[in-house]
């Protein structure tokens, strides 16, 4: 039998080469955009924003086909742990002055800072017998639960109510301090407290009380790109669709007061 060699014919034609080449280039930019968009956003976020997770991650998905993956936690908290290289792209605090430090600090991207939502305070117990922060001054309650005002605006907020209406006094040797809104509540429903003041968002569907929000200062909520990221336009899309009109909603429907 003849022997026949195989050769690799290239074609001369300078305008086929170049349709392959251009077709190469356009391939492997297209894997490296599909590659990208693939990888979630990392989002560290106020732990009043934990009931909102499966819906907001939805509403997400649906307006930007970006997957989002939350990290909850008291916001000074997670303020420490952006400043110190977090890998998080999405700040979402519960306090304004807390992402205001950080952008001041080149940690945030300077011009995203923006307000999403005002929080409410609510006054839960587990057998429901405390109506009014009134009642919490009866000798029969021993503890109560706070979110820690180090870490948490929601325990800042409920230090100056309580001060306002002239308890602070009499309730702080009774105070338990939870690191955050969910570790107070948590406080309360083992039973290591009687009662917790806590995120109205955490306890709206518990048959908490809805503390007024002229007795506590605003609970200003506002978040911004983390200047480290490198998915900064999708972190901003993100940030725009809470701002938007589905986020507002979803906001609403679980206490928040929104812009």
């Amino acid at each position: 039998m003849p022997f026949r060699s195989s050769v690799l014919r290239v074609s001369t034609n300078p305008l086929s080469n170049f349709s392959l080449l251009l077709s190469s280039f356009l391939l492997a930019i297209l894997g490296s955009f599909l590659a990208s968009a693939a990888d979630p956003l990392y989002i560290a976020a106020a732990s009043d924003l934990a009931p909102l997770q499966s819906e907001l991650a939805q509403t997400i998905g649906k307006e930007t086909g970006i997957t989002v993956r939350f990290s909850f936690g008291g916001s000074g908290i997670l303020a420490q742990q952006i400043e110190n290289g977090g890998p998080f792209d999405l700040y979402l605090s519960a306090n304004e002055s807390f992402v205001k430090n950080l952008e001041a600090k080149g940690k945030l991207l300077g011009g995203t800072v923006s307000v999403y939502a005002y929080g409410r305070l609510g006054l839960w117990s587990k057998n429901g017998r405390i109506h009014s922060l009134q009642e919490l001054t009866s000798k029969s309650v021993t503890h109560l639960a706070l979110p820690n005002p180090a870490h948490a605006p929601y325990g800042v907020a409920a230090r100056e109510m309580l001060r306002k209406l002239g308890l602070w006094q009499t309730l702080e040797p009774r105070v338990v301090y939870g690191e955050n809104v969910q570790q107070a509540l948590q406080f309360a429903e083992s039973g290591n407290a009687d009662a917790c003041v806590t995120a109205w968002s955490l306890v709206r569907d518990k048959g908490a009380i809805l503390l007024p929000a002229s007795d506590h200062p605003p609970i200003r909520q506002a978040g911004a790109v983390v200047a480290a990221s490198g998915h900064r336009a999708a972190a901003t899309r993100v940030l725009a669709v809470l701002r938007g009109p589905a986020g507002r909603a979803l906001l609403a429907r679980y206490g928040f007061s929104t812009p």
